[in-house]
């Protein structure tokens, strides 16, 4: 039977929603009807948010503020949300960190926060978060082409984004008996974030990124909202242990040939 997106009546948790692509997590989810706790670790930050969701979507908004390093700050905040609203249903681990720079300009102790950021603090989201969440319930992890995609300068977030794909695979083969779901969405080069804002400073590393995308544009928070919203509602409810692609076809690789082009005829 076929289902609409909707996610009335549902909880959200989203560890890293006071901006960028996780607000836009957090806006998508609100606007097909869930209540929706955004983490930051800032708080004035998270109470815009909350404030921006409700505003923007008439839905019910929390503010929490924890760095997701740190397991006691995590467990205090979802304890929050599961005493006031109940179990969480759609638990979505996306606080990154990220400063292009050659592997051996990175010192141990950045190499680390990154790492420490991205995977330990995924690591703490699910870990925590498993006896505050419903079964069934839809976890998601924020990853990145640099998960599969070698790239220079983001030694440090390719070592991360691998590991947060390959806890997304364990943690999906050990809860899925217990019918929660984990999976990942992998975002390309999406628009208007700090993330792209830093990997692409001027307009010629935009355009060097855009020709790296097979469909030569950028994405939108939206874009990443909408396989959100698909992990979390029935409609995505036999999806377990995937890392859902949503990057315009980023990690096919060198798409730079005009391949719509006849092939010229060569001279005999």
């Amino acid at each position: 039977m076929y289902q609409e997106s909707t996610l009335e009546t549902k909880i959200a948790f989203i560890a890293g929603g006071t901006s960028g692509i996780n607000l836009g997590i957090a806006l998508g989810l609100a606007a097909v009807g869930a209540k929706v706790a955004v983490l930051g670790r800032n708080a004035e930050k998270a109470q815009a948010a909350a404030t921006q969701i409700t505003e923007q979507t008439g839905a019910e908004a929390m503010p929490l503020s924890a760095d997701v390093r740190d397991p006691e700050q995590v467990e205090v905040a979802l304890a929050q949300v599961s005493s006031k609203w109940g179990k969480i249903d759609i638990l979505v681990s996306g606080a990154a960190g990220n400063f292009p720079a050659p592997a051996i300009g990175i010192s141990p102790k950045g190499f680390k926060t990154v790492v420490d950021i991205d995977l330990i603090g995924t690591y703490n989201v699910f870990h925590l978060g498993f006896k505050h969440i419903n079964k069934n319930a839809s976890l998601i992890a924020i990853s990145a082409p640099q998960a599969v995609m070698p790239m220079p300068f983001q030694a440090h977030v390719c070592a991360a984004k691998a590991g947060i794909n390959m806890l997304v695979k364990c943690l999906a083969a050990e809860w899925g008996p217990a019918g929660i779901r984990v999976n990942g969405i992998s975002p390309g080069p999406i628009d208007g974030t700090e993330g792209m804002d830093r990997l692409a400073p001027t307009e010629a590393m935009r355009q060097h990124y855009m020709q790296q995308c097979s469909l030569r544009r950028f994405g939108d928070p939206t874009d990443i909202a909408n396989a959100a919203i698909y992990l979390s509602c029935e409609l995505g409810n036999y999806v377990n242990g995937t890392i859902l692609t949503v990057d315009g076809g980023t990690e096919l690789g060198d798409t730079s040939a005009d391949c719509l082009s006849p092939p010229a005829k060569s001279k005999s």
